[in-house]
């Protein structure tokens, strides 16, 4: 697959309407060979399907939460990578099925992945500084972390990580909040955000520029991702492209944000 036919696939991923099933995993694949064209997404596929597998088989014995975490962490061998946390390819889901290493958010989409083709009711939650899953049991809701091998995360452990992540107290306490689901799309967001914000710290603007394209594909209504294609643009010197994102963002929420018009103006006087 082409870069080009990679952004056909995200494009027509983020036209998708509410009520339409979010193709989670190739769009995931479709972001990663839009970063790195030409590699074989096959491998990714393989081990879905080998995931599917296996927890099928361990759902006649094990309970839910059980037989994902035993599935993903100990027949597939997926968890963080403590080591170099900080690199590019554990945003990556196709380098992640060959190093079975990588960020909560790329490890939770192919939890969520093989979790829903298995039959189970789990979801994405976008809790802060580090990305959980939500699984439905017969005893009520529990967080799982895919980063730490799908173990169970308790509501104390919870609290704790949010106050420690800055919310507020009465927040850090209200479960409901903490583990509200998100969707697939937004799980896919989140994770083109986590590599914009590397990469443009890294000062690799180009990169960025890729990473903020894909959420705007990802979500064609929303202006922010055209904000911060302008700001990977400017870092690369690209003023008139700058400007040219900016315009989209102000036309997609009708020059209400203040900030965008600043930034604009910002551009616009260093082009001049």
């Amino acid at each position: 697959m082409t870069r080009e036919a990679a952004e056909e696939m995200i494009a027509g991923a983020g036209a998708l309407g509410p009520g339409a099933t979010f193709p989670l995993i190739e769009a995931a694949i479709a972001c990663a060979i839009h970063e790195d064209p030409g590699r074989d997404p096959q491998p990714v596929r393989d081990l879905a399907a080998a995931g599917l597998e296996r927890l099928t088989a361990r759902l006649r014995r094990e309970s839910p939460e059980e037989a994902l975490a035993e599935t993903m962490a100990g027949d597939l061998r997926l968890s963080g990578d403590l080591l170099s946390y900080d690199h590019p390819d554990n945003a990556d889901i196709i380098a992640l099925a060959q190093r079975r290493k990588g960020l909560p958010v790329t490890l939770g989409i192919l939890y969520l992945h093989v979790a829903r083709s298995g039959g189970l009711d789990v979801r994405g939650v976008d809790f802060p500084g580090h990305f959980l899953l939500r699984i439905e049991t017969p005893g009520g809701p529990l967080a799982l972390d895919p980063f730490s091998e799908g173990r169970v995360v308790l509501p104390s452990e919870l609290t704790r990580r949010a106050l420690h992540a800055g919310l507020t107290p009465n927040v850090a306490d209200r479960l409901d909040l903490l583990m509200a689901p998100a969707t697939e799309r937004a799980v896919l967001i989140r994770l083109q955000n986590n590599i914009f914000a590397r990469a443009a710290a890294a000062g690799d603007y180009p990169r960025a520029e890729r990473a903020a394209l894909r959420r705007a594909l990802l979500d064609p209504h929303d202006h922010r991702p055209w904000l911060d294609i302008a700001t990977a643009r400017e870092g690369q010197g690209a003023l008139a492209g700058a400007l040219e994102a900016l315009a989209r963002a102000s036309e997609l929420d009708h020059g209400a944000d203040l900030g965008a018009r600043v930034q604009r103006e910002r551009v616009r006087l260093r082009l001049n």
